[in-house]
């Protein structure tokens, strides 16, 4: 049986490997923003914007989920959440699979779209 310092360190290295590798999916992400929309998205990723990240991720997902009013949309949902998996740590691994499964399913489409204009 292990002693229950080394639990709490593997699940701390856990949530921290999960973190890093969601960070990293945003910081592409973000290179290919437009700049207004880079730098915003920059600093609501800091860790001074807390304060107003939780509240915007909130409002992006309730808005998300009225979708089927003419102004809002669904899409919302997914910048929402991907703004409170930066706060709650249960979020950023189904958040990671999330973005790696869009990553994948936008390469896909690209590779169909070209072969299509040839």
């Amino acid at each position: 049986m292990r002693p229950a310092s080394a639990d709490g360190c593997s699940a701390e290295f856990s949530i921290d490997k999960n973190k890093r590798r969601l960070n990293l999916h945003l910081d592409r992400w973000q290179k290919r923003l437009p700049g207004w929309a880079a730098r915003l998205l920059g600093w609501l990723r800091r860790p001074s914007s807390r304060w107003l990240r939780i509240p915007i991720g909130l409002l992006l997902v309730a808005a998300g989920l009225l979708g089927f009013l003419p102004v809002l949309g669904f899409w919302m949902v997914l910048p929402g959440l991907l703004l409170l998996a930066l706060d709650i740590p249960f979020l950023r691994p189904p958040m990671r699979v999330v973005v790696v499964h869009i990553k994948r399913w936008s390469r896909r489409l690209r590779f169909r779209l070209r072969g299509r204009e040839r």
